[in-house]
């Protein structure tokens, strides 16, 4: 199997593993210095270096009772690289259904997680995952 293909089919397993709880399958796939980047200005959004990864995972299985689902709707690899267009379908804690779209950007070495960098719609995590609240921000910045 190409280096491209074993990614791709190394995204789809975890987002499955994702979409079924299943939490140290998905730690397990990134490498030791992996990290994941959130983008946008949420109270969400920023860098989880590896030590952080874990908890990181389990506090979104936890607000997401009944799971979260994630759908892929294409993917494009190239060499270590792969791109995803995705959805999301959950019920929160707050009882509010939560869906998004996302461009994931998955980044691996020698079959590991290195990088994963997420888009969405930030609105749309604002509203749910974080009830409305905002970073603050002073007039200065």
């Amino acid at each position: 199997m190409e280096p491209a293909d074993s990614n791709k089919a190394r995204v789809t397993q975890f987002l499955d593993d994702l979409s079924h709880g299943r939490v140290e399958s998905a730690i397990a796939a990134y490498a030791t210095d992996g990290d994941v980047e959130t983008m946008g200005e949420t109270l969400i959004s920023g860098v989880t270096d590896f030590p952080g990864i874990p908890d990181a995972i389990r506090g979104i299985l936890q607000v997401f009772p009944d799971g979260i689902t994630f759908t892929i709707k294409s993917m494009v690899a190239e060499g270590d690289k792969v791109a995803v267009e995705a959805s999301s379908l959950g019920e929160h804690v707050s009882g509010k259904t939560y869906s998004n779209d996302y461009h994931f950007l998955f980044e691996f070495r020698d079959g590991k997680l290195l990088h994963l960098r997420e888009y969405m719609d930030t609105e749309r995590v604002t509203e749910v995952l974080c009830n409305g609240m905002r970073p603050p921000y002073s007039l200065d910045d």
